[in-house]
């Protein structure tokens, strides 16, 4: 069977790997560990299709090593278990070179079992993942390897790719081949940053090639058609999906419409509705909170709307949302509150509801209903200097007043009635 484009033309030298020149430019970190051929242990971090695998074949081939590869999908102990075997034969007497693709997938009693082999220098372990290592890859193991980083690659960075791969499809091709204008630039940008994805459909636009005056012809209609949802990098279980939740919050906080709206369109073209409508909620009672508190109800109102409708209707009531939290004036005073004490009553910081407080009809002492209990009601301005706290936190203050219209609006009118003022 044939190997897939994407492999056929898998860089041979770092010079050929596209992107990542933080990492790979002459005098760059990396780069010059690998030049220098020598072994570490070390954890690639990134989007799929950025050159992990590839870098990773690259050290292989520069090491004396025999290379095993393992996938953490589908790998199990008894595989570690295997290679271990080797080591000390005369099929590896001076250690492994493991590489072990999606690490994320092993867990904590699978990972621990490279260890002993990683302590002793017998395995030197190249793992990749597309998931955050420090939350993934058990902390032992961490401290035991470096961790480089691979970003997503722009379309500059990818065309150079596309435009390999054709060269190498035309020199396969039984017709001449040709290429509409702007084909290589539009597999380029709507792949989201993935070479490997940029390829596969650039040979499925190849394969799929009709014969026009005699040369196979890959139209710009085509690869439109091909390619037209895949510049979303997304998975709602990956790292992805929480950064542009976190992306989409800190836009409403920060008070950019446009950059909120942006975030906001990612997640519903990646088909999530779910999840924007739940931290809308959020954000409105956060971010907002006691500034503009109308914003908690219509904000609730635009996302029953837009569960009520679905997509991709839901998009304009989400929109209004996303637009109303990032216009309104901000306050987190209600949750810096609600933080400061759950943190006391967690440290043990509380007491007993003030006796005067208590739900109670009588005690063994014949006290009466709420003795001691002032009544606002009956007071002027219905207040009345009273200890509402326990003993313990009698004096806390929890809530400070926003700098906002509306709070600066209530703060006015309780410093007068308690004499504040």
């Amino acid at each position: 069977m044939e190997q897939p484009l994407a492999d056929r033309i898998r860089p041979q030298t770092l010079d050929e790997v596209v992107g990542q020149r933080h990492l790979l430019a002459p005098g760059a970190l990396l780069r010059r560990f690998i030049d220098g051929g020598s072994n570490a242990n070390m954890i690639f971090y990134g989007p799929s299709g950025v050159g992990k695998t590839t870098v990773a074949n690259i050290i292989a081939q520069r090491t004396k090593r025999p290379l095993y590869r393992l996938n953490a999908t589908n790998a199990s102990t008894q595989d570690i278990r295997d290679i271990m075997a080797d080591i000390g034969t005369i099929v590896a007497p001076n250690g492994v070179l493991l590489y072990l693709d999606e690490i994320q997938y092993f867990n904590k009693r699978q990972q621990q079992s490279l260890l002993e082999f990683m302590e002793n220098g017998k395995i030197t372990l190249i793992a990749s993942t597309t998931e955050n290592p420090y939350f993934c890859v058990f902390n032992a193991l961490l401290s035991r390897s470096t961790v480089f980083e691979f970003k997503a690659l722009t379309a500059a960075d990818v065309a150079p790719a596309v435009e390999r791969g054709l060269a190498i499809l035309a020199g396969e091709s039984h017709l001449p081949l040709r290429w509409e204008e702007g084909v290589v630039d539009y597999i380029a940008s709507a792949c989201g940053g993935d070479v490997r994805k940029a390829l596969n459909a650039l040979e499925f636009l190849y394969e799929a090639a009709e014969v026009r005056e005699g040369a196979l012809t890959i139209t710009l209609a085509d690869a439109q058609s091909a390619t037209q949802r895949s510049a979303m990098r997304y998975d709602r279980e990956g790292d992805n999906h929480y950064d542009l939740l976190s992306a989409l919050q800190k836009s409403i906080r920060g008070s950019d419409p446009d950059a909120a709206v942006h975030y906001l369109a990612k997640l519903l073209v990646a088909g999530d509705l779910l999840s924007p409508c739940r931290r809308l909620l959020v954000i409105a009672a956060e971010d907002i909170g006691l500034a503009y508190p109308m914003a908690i109800p219509i904000v609730k109102a635009c996302v029953d709307s837009a569960l009520q409708i679905g997509l991709p209707e839901a998009r304009l009531p989400l929109a209004d949302a996303a637009i109303l939290l990032a216009t309104a004036p901000k306050s987190n005073t209600g949750y810096n509150a609600i933080i400061a004490a759950m943190q006391d009553v967690e440290r043990g910081r509380t007491g007993d509801v003030p006796r005067h407080l208590q739900n109670v009809h009588a005690d063994s002492a014949g006290s009466g209903p709420h003795e001691g209990y002032k009544y606002p009601h009956v007071f002027p301005r219905r207040w009345v200097a009273q200890q509402y706290l326990p003993d313990a936190v009698k004096d806390a203050v929890y809530y400070e007043y926003g700098d906002n219209k509306t709070e600066q609006a209530a703060k006015r009118y309780w410093d007068e009635i308690k004499g504040l003022d």
